[in-house]
C-alpha cells in the first residue's frame, strides 16, 4: 500500500537531510490539530522532513513538518485515498477514486506535475522497483491490480495485472524486495493474494483467506518475505509468509486492530482503535512483546477517550518517529509525533516523605522499570530543586540495585517545597526517563506585625504606618498593601523594601475611608512567608449650614440662628458623596432643662454630596421654643459601611414673632 524501506542511498539522504533535528529537543508524544474532517492515509518524506495526510472528505492533502505545523494544503483532489513516496522521495503519489486518476507531486515544492488518468476506482498504491502499482476496480466491474513503468519515459500504463483472481473491487496492495501482497478491505473472511512482481509483471504466488475478517491495512516487511495484516477481528496483528500465505507469528496489540506499519529496520507499529487500552504498540521485529505503548489523552469536550485513524501510523525513514493520526469525539483530528518509539519506556517512581525538618536528613527511595531490561549498575542524575537553587542542583548519582531499587540520603538545606528529580538519560534500548516527588521542609515563623489597628482618623487625615519585621534568613523585604472599604476601590500595594536596621518600613496613607492594611513578607529558603493586617477607620467630613435667618446671636452658650416665624430654616449638609449614601438628619427640642429627641429621618446625599432639607410647619407654635439640628454619617444606616460612624456639629435656632 504505502510503506516500504528506502534503498540504502535514499536512507542516506534521509539521514542527512533530518541531522538539524536532532538541536530540537524531544519529547516523548507532542501534537498538532490538522486542518481536516478524515483521514486516509500518512506518508513522511525524510528528506524534506514533511508529513503528509490525506483527507478524503475535504479532497484534500495536508503537508506538515515534523512538528506538525501545517506548511501547505493540496486541495480539489476529490476522495483522495492511498499516498506513497517514490524511492528518492522526491515524488508524491495520491490515489483520486473519485477522479479516476493517479496524481504525482514534487515533494520539494508540493505542486502536481502529473496525473494519471486510470481505473476505474483507483483506491490503492504503492510504488516499488521503478514500478506504480494500484489496487482499481468497483463492485461494479470487479476489481484488479494495474501499474504504471515509473522508468519508462512514456510511463506506460498496464491494466489487468491479476490474471487468476476475481477481486470483488479494487484491492489493497503494498510490496517491498519485487513481492507484491494484495487484500480485500472488510471483507469476511480477508481474502488476500502474494505475487512474484520483479519482473514487471505479476506471477501469483499464494492466495486464499487469512484468518479474521474487517481488514483494515497490511504492510509487508523490508525484505518481503512476511505481510502484517491488521483486521478488526482477530485482537492482534497477523503475520503471514508471502510465500504462500501460512501464518508466520502475531504482534499482540489488543482489541479492534486497525493500523500497522514497519520502519526500514523491521520494527512494527501496531494500531488500534483503542477505547480504554492504548492506541498503539510497538513491537522488534518478530517480538511478542511490544516494546513501546502510546496511549492517546483524551481532548474532547466530553472526555471521551482520542482514537487512532484507521490505517493513519507512518514510521520516518530513520525510525527516530513514529506519526499517528487521531480523532477525538468532537470531530477535531491530531498529528500526533511519538518520538523514538523503538527505545523501551523507562518508568522512574521517586517516593519521598511528604513533610521533613530543614537540616535533617531525609530518605529518598525510588523504583526503575522498563518493558526491556536495564543495564546493570545504572546510574540515575538526582536534581534537587529548592529557593535556594530554583534551577536545581545536581546532587551525587545513584545506583539502581539488580531488582530495580534505589534510595539515597540528603539534607535539605531550604524549607519550603523541596523537589527530587531523579532521571535517567537513556542507551540505544531504553528512551529517557525521569520522575519526580516534593517534599514540604519546614520554616520558622517570622515576627511581623502592623501597627494602628482598631483607630479611627479623621477624614483625609495623613497617617503613618509602620511594618515591623523579625530575624529572617536573607529576605528582608516587605510590602505593604491598602484595602480601602468598598468595591470601587482594589486592593493596592502602596509600598515595597527592604526594612531598616530595626527591622521597619513605613509608609503614610492619606486615610479617606475605612482601610484594610496588610504587610506581608514572601518567605526566604528558612522562613516561612507570613501577612500580618490592621484595620482602621475613617470618618467622613460633615459639614452643616443654616439658611434663612434673619439674625445670628451668641446665646444660652450656643450660637443660635434666629428665624421669624413666617420663615421656614433651610438646613444644607454636605459630605463625601458614595452610590446610595444618605444622612441621618436628627431634630430636638429643649425643654425644662434638657434636650428631648423627634424621630430621626434619613435623607439621600446628591452625587456632589449635598443635602438640603427645609423645616417646615406652624412656626407660630414655635415662638420662643429652643431647638436643635444635627447630620450624621451611620455605619451601615445610611445606606454604605465604608467609613466610620461620624457625627456633624449641632446648630442651634428658635422662632420669634
Amino acid at each position: 500500500m504505502r510503506k516500504r524501506s528506502l534503498s540504502a542511498a535514499t536512507a542516506l539522504a534521509a539521514l542527512i537531510g533530518s541531522v538539524a533535528l536532532a538541536a530540537t529537543p524531544a519529547h516523548a508524544a507532542t501534537s498538532a490539530i490538522l486542518p481536516i474532517k478524515s483521514a486516509g492515509d500518512v506518508v513522511v518524506d525524510g528528506v524534506h522532513n514533511r508529513v503528509f495526510v490525506s483527507d478524503p472528505s475535504n479532497g484534500k492533502i495536508v503537508v506538515t513538518d515534523y512538528s506538525g505545523t501545517v506548511v501547505k494544503q493540496l486541495t480539489s483532489l476529490a476522495g483522495v485515498t492511498d499516498l506513497d513516496l517514490s524511492a528518492d522521495s522526491g515524488t508524491l503519489y495520491a490515489a483520486l477514486p473519485k477522479s479516476d486518476a493517479i496524481v504525482a507531486f514534487d515533494t520539494a515544492t508540493a505542486t502536481e506535475t502529473t496525473r494519471y488518468s486510470v481505473g476505474p476506482n483507483p483506491a490503492y498504491l504503492t510504488v516499488m522497483d521503478g514500478k506504480l502499482w494500484f489496487g482499481y476496480g468497483t463492485a461494479v466491474s470487479g476489481g484488479n491490480i494495474g501499474s504504471i513503468d515509473l522508468t519508462d519515459p512514456e510511463h506506460k500504463v498496464t491494466y489487468a495485472q491479476d490474471t487468476v483472481t476475481s477481486w470483488f473491487s479494487a484491492p489493497m496492495v503494498d510490496g517491498a524486495q519485487g513481492t507484491l501482497v494484495a487484500g480485500m478491505p472488510e471483507q469476511s473472511p480477508s481474502e488476500m493474494a502474494t505475487y512474484d512482481a520483479s519482473s514487471g509483471t505479476l506471477t501469483r504466488l499464494a492466495h486464499g483467506s487469512v484468518e479474521g475478517s474487517g481488514l483494515k491495512e497490511l504492510a509487508v516487511t523490508p525484505d518481503g518475505k512476511d505481510v502484517v495484516v491488521a483486521n478488526s477481528y482477530p485482537y492482534y496483528q497477523g503475520v503471514y509468509k508471502t510465500a504462500d500465505l501460512t501464518a508466520d507469528g502475531q504482534y499482540p496489540a489488543n482489541a479492534y486492530p486497525n493500523a500497522v506499519d514497519i520502519a526500514p529496520d523491521g520494527s512494527v507499529a501496531a494500531g488500534i482503535t483503542g477505547y480504554n487500552e492504548p492506541d498503539v504498540y510497538v513491537f522488534k521485529p518478530g517480538s511478542h512483546t511490544s516494546v513501546r505503548e502510546y496511549d492517546f489523552p483524551s481532548t474532547s469536550s466530553g472526555g471521551n477517550a482520542d482514537l487512532l485513524a484507521n490505517g493513519a501510523l507512518a514510521w520516518a525513514p530513520d525510525d527516530s518517529r513514529l506519526f499517528a493520526v487521531s480523532y477525538n469525539y468532537d470531530g477535531v483530528y491530531r498529528l500526533r509525533v511519538l518520538d523514538a518509539p523503538t527505545k523501551a519506556a523507562t518508568v522512574i517512581t521517586v517516593e519521598a516523605p511528604s513533610t521533613a525538618t530543614r537540616a535533617k536528613q531525609l530518605t529518598v527511595k525510588g523504583k526503575v522499570t522498563s518493558k526491556v531490561a536495564l543495564p546493570a549498575g545504572l546510574k540515575l542524575a538526582v536534581t534537587r530543586t529548592d529557593l535556594e537553587s530554583p534551577n536545581g542542583k545536581a546532587l551525587p548519582a545513584v545506583t539502581v540495585k539488580a531488582d530495580g531499587t534505589y534510595s539515597f540520603t540528603d539534607t535539605p538545606p531550604a524549607g519550603g517545597k523541596v523537589k527530587y528529580k531523579v532521571a535517567y538519560a537513556g542507551d540505544a534500548d531504553h528512551a529517557a526517563g525521569s520522575g519526580t516527588d516534593t517534599v514540604e521542609v519546614s520554616r520558622a515563623k517570622p515576627a511581623l506585625t502592623i501597627n494602628n489597628n482598631g483607630k479611627v482618623y479623621s477624614y483625609g487625615k495623613d497617617v503613618t504606618f509602620t511594618a515591623h519585621l523579625g530575624t529572617t534568613y536573607k529576605n528582608r523585604t516587605v510590602e505593604i498593601w491598602a484595602d480601602p472599604f468598598g468595591s470601587d476601590k482594589p486592593k493596592k500595594l502602596v509600598k515595597s523594601g527592604k526594612v531598616n536596621s530595626h527591622g521597619n518600613l513605613y509608609v503614610t496613607l492619606d486615610l479617606k475611608r475605612d482601610t484594610k492594611v496588610t504587610a506581608k513578607f514572601a518567605g526566604d529558603a528558612r522562613y516561612q512567608p507570613r501577612s500580618v493586617s490592621s484595620t482602621v477607620g475613617a470618618k467622613v467630613s460633615v459639614s452643616t449650614s443654616v439658611s434663612g435667618h434673619y439674625k445670628a446671636k451668641s446665646v444660652w452658650n450656643h450660637t443660635y440662628y434666629f428665624f421669624h416665624k413666617s420663615k421656614n430654616p433651610l438646613i444644607t449638609t454636605k459630605m463625601p458623596y458614595y452610590p446610595g449614601r444618605k444622612q441621618k438628619f436628627e431634630f430636638e427640642v429643649y425643654y425644662q432643662g434638657r434636650w428631648y429627641p423627634g424621630d430621626p429621618a434619613y435623607f439621600a446625599l446628591g452625587t456632589s454630596g449635598v443635602s438640603k432639607v427645609t423645616i417646615t410647619g406652624n412656626h407660630s407654635q414655635d415662638v420662643g421654643w429652643r431647638f436643635r439640628v444635627r447630620s450624621s454619617y451611620i455605619n451601615g444606616s445610611s445606606g454604605d459601611t465604608v467609613n466610620s460612624t461620624t457625627h456633624g456639629a449641632w446648630k442651634y435656632l428658635t422662632f420669634t414673632n
